[in-house]
């Protein structure tokens, strides 16, 4: 497809950069909460600590091409470090901050990052222990101190002594000049994927890339200076450095970093963001929250909030997309809204939201339609790293909960004859950084991308619908449709279900696996009078799983609607006795589930849901958060579930 024109002056993040403080250098672009406290940094503030930063790497011998890794949380002057680096045409490596050293070992030396900044001494430990083996490795960078005082600090400077040393350089000039000579397609940045089905591969994106997709994606939902973000998604995925870097610096909107993940919701009503994005996984958290509060809250409570979110199910979604609603409705919405819509959302700190959008993983439809009905302009994207995020979205006004949307701005698809989809866009990233076998793979010769998810394009409507990931949708022994993340997303509706996956290729039926909520079925155990030590006891005590079958059948009843996938019903069910986990591999950092390592380890769990057994007994190794292995031994117990006739269902 041609390639589209940069406008005039935006070939780089850094231009972009010096456009805003030229335009708007007075106005907030960065806040962090600190001690309790907000600290701001206007456009033209933010560009001097950018300055300073780029000339101490100059400084300490940073060349052209060097890969520099930023390890940590959200923070201005992690994402300052980014920007600096592209001012010296070195390309920012951004790593997973809960990754373990060995998974920041494989990143620094499959990129030979030369210079590492890191946030406080827990990064620093880990790239310490990383360090140990790799050459190319040379200097270490802390933003935070604290702790640091007693290490080896001949490899090791901290990030205001950096920034020292640039206020005093006296190349600025030969500064300037690195940043004029990058071009629109020099890369931007690398982004490791989740690495899902391996290791995960160096995504490398252009200033094309970056840049026209934010200003895509910004123009599509009229993005403006004046939103507010919170930056809380981990740096080293994409759809932080879109929302982050790439539309922040094309549009001017402020950046707000929480002060840590624990007070990220606290934070989250302090700034009231009026653009948000969050995975389902959050969204789900916040309901699991509410519909906790609503279970300990008085009986009239109770009821208030049954009532007008009854009243908000079948209003809301019409007031958004601007549809015909009676007079009368309108007075009760707006009722709804004053005694329980308003103070919920102002609580979720989602009161000033214009623009919401949810990704990652498909979100459960009651979900999504729950923050819909709430007034919430939420709606659903639709992509992935190598797409710099955007490949689908969903206008104002045709927003639903079974769709993905429309191609974005610049963004042609079409569906493979095995129902794969495919597309092409001026975000297809440009490839695998030393790998260009999974570059062919994965991006033909005309740019066509495959993205691995089996899909279709309703007609009519243009939009797409995921039906789940290719190599997961397959067969039942019937030959029925066997789709395991349909029938997960509306296991996880449910507060009390966090994770489910679901087993039945090549099989006769469904079985699945279940994780409890801890805070939502403690909660609930609390309240019957349910005693328990530990996530393993709770998970098998018998009024928890009667409580969790009933879900299951619940979710029986809702697929036996849908003649396609009724032979997905599950069987039969286990609740595991451990969370699953990124530190015992079972789930990538992203929080996606690695269903072959999942089905291969619980092998043995698997076979006893398939083969009759009442119970199993089991061993499983786990990793502790210092690093140290251990065993965690349990029986467990096996419950059928109620399968419905879908004729029956279909007919009712």
């Amino acid at each position: 497809m041609p390639s589209a024109a940069p406008e005039a002056g935006a070939v780089t993040v850094p231009h972009l950069l010096a456009r805003n403080v030229a335009q708007r250098g007075n106005k907030a672009a960065y806040r962090e909460k600190e001690y309790g406290i907000w600290q701001s940094w206007t456009w033209a503030q933010a560009a001097e600590e950018i300055d300073a930063l780029a000339l101490g790497l100059l400084e300490l011998g940073a060349k052209t091409g060097d890969h520099i890794a930023i390890s940590g949380r959200n923070r201005p002057a992690l994402y300052w470090a980014m920007v600096a680096a592209q001012k010296l045409g070195c390309v920012p490596v951004p790593l997973y901050q809960e990754a373990a050293a060995e998974e920041i070992a494989y990143a620094l030396e499959h990129s030979g990052a030369r210079f590492a900044i890191a946030g406080d001494q827990e990064q620093v430990d880990k790239l310490e222990e990383a360090r140990e083996g790799l050459t190319t490795l040379e200097r270490v960078i802390y933003l935070d101190g604290r702790g640091l005082r007693r290490y080896d600090h001949s490899a090791m400077t901290s990030y205001a002594d950096v920034q020292a040393m640039g206020r005093k350089s006296a190349r600025r000039d030969e500064m300037e000049a690195r940043t004029d000579a990058r071009t629109y397609d020099d890369t931007c940045v690398m982004l490791y994927t989740s690495g899902t089905t391996g290791r995960p591969k160096g995504v490398v994106l252009s200033n094309r890339n970056v840049i026209e997709t934010s200003k895509n994606s910004a123009r599509f939902d009229d993005l403006r200076a004046g939103d507010e973000v919170l930056a809380y998604l981990p740096m080293a995925w994409v759809g932080d450095f879109i929302f982050s870097v790439g539309q922040a610096m094309w549009t001017g909107f402020c950046v707000n970093c929480p002060e840590s993940a624990d007070t990220m919701l606290t934070d989250l009503r302090e700034i009231g963001p009026t653009y948000f994005f969050a995975p389902p996984r959050v969204f789900e958290n916040q309901l699991t929250t509410v519909m906790i509060r609503m279970e300990d809250a008085g009986q009239f409570k109770k009821k208030l909030f049954d009532h007008y979110m009854k009243v908000a199910r079948r209003v809301g979604p019409a007031l958004l997309d601007g549809n015909s609603v009676r007079a009368f409705d309108r007075l009760r919405y707006a009722l709804g809204n004053l005694l329980v819509y308003g103070p919920l959302k102002n609580t979720l700190g989602l009161s000033r939201v214009r623009v919401g959008y949810t990704a990652g993983e498909a979100i459960g439809p009651e979900i999504f339609d729950f923050y819909r009905a709430l007034g919430m302009n939420l709606k659903q994207l639709y992509g992935q790293t190598e797409a710099t995020v955007f490949i689908t979205q969903q206008p104002d006004g045709e927003v639903r909960s079974d769709t993905v949307g429309v191609p974005s701005p610049g963004v042609e698809l079409r569906i493979a004859e095995n129902g794969e989809v495919f597309y092409r866009s001026p975000g297809t990233f440009v490839e695998y950084y030393k790998n260009p076998e999974s570059t062919a793979s994965t991006k033909d010769s005309e740019g066509w991308v495959a993205t691995g998810d089996a899909g279709f394009i309703e007609d009519g409507s243009g939009h797409l619908r995921i039906i789940d990931r290719a190599k997961d949708v397959g067969k039942l022994a019937s030959g029925a449709m066997f789709a395991p993340k349909y029938v997960e997303n509306k296991l996880k509706f449910y507060p009390n279900i966090l994770e489910a996956v679901v087993f039945g290729a090549g099989r006769d039926h469904c079985v699945a696996f279940i994780n409890i909520d801890l805070a939502a079925v403690g909660n609930w155990a609390e309240r019957n009078n349910i005693a328990y030590s530990s996530y393993q006891e709770l998970s098998q005590h018998p009024k928890v799983l009667d409580l969790v079958e009933g879900h299951v059948n619940a979710v029986n009843e809702s697929i036996a609607q849908d003649p396609m996938l009724a032979a997905c019903q599950i069987h039969r069910f286990l609740i595991l006795h451990k969370e699953l986990d990124a530190d015992d591999g079972e789930m990538t950092r992203s929080r996606k589930v690695r269903r072959a390592v999942v089905g291969d380890k619980f092998a043995d769990l698997i076979a006893a849901l398939y083969n009759g057994a009442p119970e199993i007994y089991t061993e499983t190794e786990v990793t502790y958060e210092d690093g140290r292995k251990g065993k965690i031994k349990a029986t467990l117990a096996i419950r059928d579930a109620t399968v419905v006739d879908s004729a029956r269902a279909t007919a009712a």
